[in-house]
Order: C-alpha cells, then structure tokens, then sequence
C-alpha cells in the first residue's frame, strides 16, 4: 500500500484496473438480475405480499408456460407499475379459458401473453386481456424470503 501512497505507477495501474472490473462485475449482474418484491395478493399461495423474489431480465422468446414473470399490464398509464403472474398461454397457443377481449379457441396474437395470477381475486388476463410480451421486465427465478 505504501508504494500506492509514494506513486507507484503500476500499482495505482493495478488498483484502477481492480476497481473498474468490480464495476463492470456488478454493471453485468445488474443488467440481468434484479429484486423485486412483491405487492398484493394476487399470486397467493405461491407469494405473499412482502415477498422478495430474484428476478432474471428476460424476452418474450424465453418465456415458457408455468414461468411466473413480472411485466406491465396493458393499458398501464404509470410508470414502473408491475405485475407479478403466471404465464398460461404463449403467441400461437389457443386460448382455453375466459381471456377478456377473446372467445375460447382463439389463437394468442404474436407478441403477446396470457397470465393469471394464483390467487382466484388476481386482475389478471380474465380482466385485462392480452398482456404484451414487450412490457416484460423477466422471469421469477427463486424467492428471496420476506422483507424485512
């Protein structure tokens, strides 16, 4: 540290080049997974309000059925506003439940998704339609326990 202090040239090299990787380590991990926590109710039993989950920036092309994502509803006038869901139907799939908007059997349009919350109270795809595969923030990848 001494040699840092007297101006060491390859040191303060080695420390910059320390410091600037720690950055781009945690700019990484941040552009691809973040916590979110949830609010409400609307996936009861699965998560609880208060919930903390890790969440895996992802696209519509990655999503699977069964993958519980967080996205915006449609229509959403605010910003940041996000919903917690189950993914039930993907672009091209048939719809076999009530999905506002639509009759059962027809087809999800490309760039979209069905999602319903676990809990039977969830405003959901049964309310809201088709949610749109672009406002998808990513896919819950495990819980993180509740907040503190």
């Amino acid at each position: 540290m001494l040699d840092v202090i007297n101006g060491d040239r390859s040191s303060w090299i080695t420390v910059l080049l320390t410091v600037l990787s720690f950055g781009a380590v945690v700019a990484w991990i941040r552009s691809r997974w973040l916590v979110v926590t949830v609010d409400g109710r609307s996936m009861l039993p699965t998560f609880a309000d208060g919930d903390r989950v890790v969440v895996r920036r992802r696209t519509l092309t990655d999503v699977r059925r069964g993958d519980v994502v967080v996205l915006e509803p449609p229509g959403s006038a605010r910003e940041r506003y996000w919903n917690i869901k189950r993914v039930t139907a993907l672009p091209g799939d048939a719809v076999s439940m009530d999905v506002a908007g639509c009759a059962a059997g027809d087809r999800v349009p490309p760039g979209s998704l069905v999602v319903l919350g676990d809990n039977a109270d969830s405003a959901d795809s049964r309310q809201r339609g088709f949610y749109q595969g672009d406002r998808l923030l990513g896919v819950v990848v495990r819980p993180l326990g509740r907040r503190a």
